[in-house]
């Protein structure tokens, strides 16, 4: 694995130079279905153009866009959402609103079902969830991109602000209020949800209680990418599906898991020990002083 943490970048591994792969990379294309040719991640005028990273010698998926390839999540969706053999189709960036009329957000993907009028039968919510970064990312990014071929091998250990997947922040921060927002509506709307993943951010995630597939509310599609040699391209493919009811899912991610609650006292006891050694109360005026200072004054 390279001393850096840039695995695919504008669709192609690091060390991809063909013709295509330099297209993409001068253009600032994106391969994998973006509402329009270019990449868009972060700046439209200066893309991030970083789909995965490297961390140890996995792959981890870090833009939303990425999981679109060959359109995969939808067909894997469709499979829950609907009966074999009806027709779909999938709308992006579709918004939900609240009773009230507030936006409850967009919902990334909406497939829908419909008969041989075109009249709609049903639907069903996809979400995506790539892995958010901490550290910088960009400087990798673009150290990398003012010369390819020459900077492919770089080291970029030992970096202070060396990029790495930053897993709770993708649950709790992003994951977690999109379920309790949006899902929360089309649950109760009785409406099946599917959650897209990275199978290393699914690992992080807290054990799901499974169900079978006939009575699941949510399935978890994971994946992983898969590297094809022969083009030196990664490929997204489907490591397994989880499925799940709604609030119990919501549950797991959102509850913490508690420690003893001595180890909390202790931490307090120190603090408080710290803070009581370090304050120096005035000292209180003795009889004496007061008398001194009447002495004087006379």
């Amino acid at each position: 694995m390279p001393d850096h943490p840039l695995a695919e970048v504008f669709g192609f591994p690091t060390n991809n130079f063909s013709p295509d792969a330099g297209r993409y990379r001068k253009n600032r294309l994106c391969p994998f279905n973006n509402k329009v040719p270019s990449c868009t991640k972060d700046k439209a005028e200066n893309p991030l153009g970083v789909c995965s990273v490297y961390e140890a010698n996995r792959t981890v998926i870090t833009c939303p866009v990425r999981f679109r390839q060959d359109w995969l999540i939808a067909e894997d969706a469709a499979a829950f959402f609907f009966p074999p053999g009806q027709s779909w189709t999938s709308l992006t960036e579709i918004r939900i609103n609240d009773k009230y009329g507030k936006s409850a957000g967009n919902i990334d993907i909406v497939l829908v079902s419909y008969d041989d009028t075109g009249r709609l039968l049903d639907f069903g919510a996809l979400e995506v969830q790539a892995v958010y970064i901490s550290g910088n990312i960009r400087k990798a990014f673009e150290y990398y991109m003012e010369n390819p071929e020459e900077h492919a091998k770089m080291d970029w250990l030992g970096k202070r602000d060396y990029p790495r997947p930053d897993y709770l922040s993708s649950s709790r921060k992003r994951l977690a209020p999109q379920l309790i927002y949006k899902g929360g509506i089309l649950y109760a709307w009785g409406k099946k949800q599917a959650v897209a993943v990275d199978s290393k951010f699914f690992n992080t995630l807290p054990p799901m209680d499974e169900v079978d597939q006939t009575e699941a509310e949510m399935a978890w599609l994971i994946y992983d990418l898969q590297l094809d040699s022969s083009q030196n391209r990664y490929r997204l493919v489907r490591s397994r599906t989880v499925y799940t009811g709604f609030n119990a899912a919501l549950n797991k991610i959102t509850t913490a898991e508690p420690g003893e609650v001595q180890d909390f006292m202790d931490q307090l006891q120190e603090k408080l020990d710290e803070k009581l050694e370090n304050s120096t109360p005035p000292d209180a005026p003795t009889l004496l002083d007061v008398v001194d200072i009447e002495t004087e004054n006379m």
